[in-house]
């Protein structure tokens, strides 16, 4: 008799549709999201409800989250292994957000460190800033997720979503799998290449030199690089010294592009002529990796249907997890559909 196939874990990653895709986010994540689904299931929700909690342009929103689907296929999210969707397309959603919210205590959400520093010294603050943790804990509820690759800062809202979960067991009997908080892999971490002590990231990605966006063109890349915070020492090594940030972040940069390791990496640039060979190398390997990324994202934007296609295709998918799950959690909280 044949061995049975290992479970595959259920990751789940929603990414917001704000801001520019940029370099840290894409080596930081998507990369690896497209490396690993052959060995895990992934969900991956572009969450538009999310960006809501503050006054968004309709139209501008609407260009970016098609711009985001089209960016993580051209990153090589596979439609055919992952299931990528647009959040607000699947109402199983926000109704289980509102069955949550009746079950979690409103101090909980009180506690939450984002809301704390969102709120601070201001007059007027909405409830979906205060609730859209509950959002969150549905986005990952409805599809059973084992796993939630998050950063630092988003771990407590993982660990509200267990809270969450394990209360409504409780209430109703086992309904919900415990997701943990997964974090990425520290080799895969960029920071600024302005501020090498700060995470690259997309809030910052409009200060000019801060980071690489995906659509930036080659002379871009070039300048930002060039631009790049480095040191007096001259010497090309890891190290863990805070001065010396500025050039491990350029090494780390093209690590995680060529998959070398540590000596590899430095073994390569043994024959450098100081830090201008440094950049111009690191330059070189950054837009050899986007610029392919750039080909497939342009293709697909410019044939709107297919894109359309792909989306469909997302939304479908995510809907035969989403709706028997919360087909199950009506019945279970005495508002079964089929009056049974």
């Amino acid at each position: 008799m044949p061995a049975s196939k290992a479970k595959k874990n259920r990751i789940l990653t929603g990414i917001q549709p704000s801001g520019d895709m940029q370099l840290g986010n894409y080596l930081g994540a998507v990369k690896n999201w497209a490396k690993n689904q052959d060995i895990q299931t992934n969900f991956i929700p572009v969450v538009d409800l999310h960006t809501i909690t503050v006054k968004q342009d309709p139209q501008e929103l609407k260009k970016q989250t098609f711009s985001l689907v089209a960016m993580l296929f051209a990153c090589g999210i596979d439609p055919e292994k992952s299931t990528v969707f647009i959040q607000s397309h699947i109402q199983a959603h926000t109704v289980l957000a509102w069955i949550l919210s009746c079950t979690t205590p409103i101090g909980w959400l009180e506690r939450m460190i984002q809301y704390k520093e969102k709120s601070h010294n201001q007059e007027r603050v909405s409830a979906g800033l205060l609730t859209y943790p509950i959002l969150m804990a549905a986005d990952i509820l409805i599809y059973d997720a084992d796993e939630v690759p998050v950063g630092e800062d988003q771990k407590q809202h993982v660990e509200l979503t267990r809270d969450i979960a394990e209360r409504f067991n409780n209430l109703y009997g086992e309904t919900f799998v415990l997701p943990k908080a997964i974090m990425p892999e520290v080799g895969a971490k960029l920071m600024g290449l302005d501020n090498p002590l700060i995470k690259m990231s997309k809030s910052h990605a409009h200060v000019r030199g801060h980071a690489i966006r995906m659509l930036d063109d080659s002379k871009e890349i070039e300048r930002s690089i060039k631009r790049a915070v480095t040191d007096s020492y001259n010497e090309i090594r890891f190290s863990n010294d805070k001065e010396r940030a500025g050039v491990n972040n350029l090494l780390g940069i093209y690590q995680v592009i060529t998959g070398k390791t540590v000596k590899e990496v430095e073994d390569d640039f043994k024959d450098a002529r100081g830090y201008g060979d440094l950049k111009s190398r690191v330059a070189g390997v950054v837009i050899s990796e986007v610029e392919p990324v750039q080909k497939r994202y342009y293709d697909l934007l410019n044939d709107p249907a297919e894109l359309r296609r792909l989306i469909q295709k997302g939304d479908n998918s995510a809907k035969q997890y989403a709706e028997p799950k919360l087909a199950d959690v009506l019945k279970k909280i005495g508002l079964d559909r089929d009056g049974n």
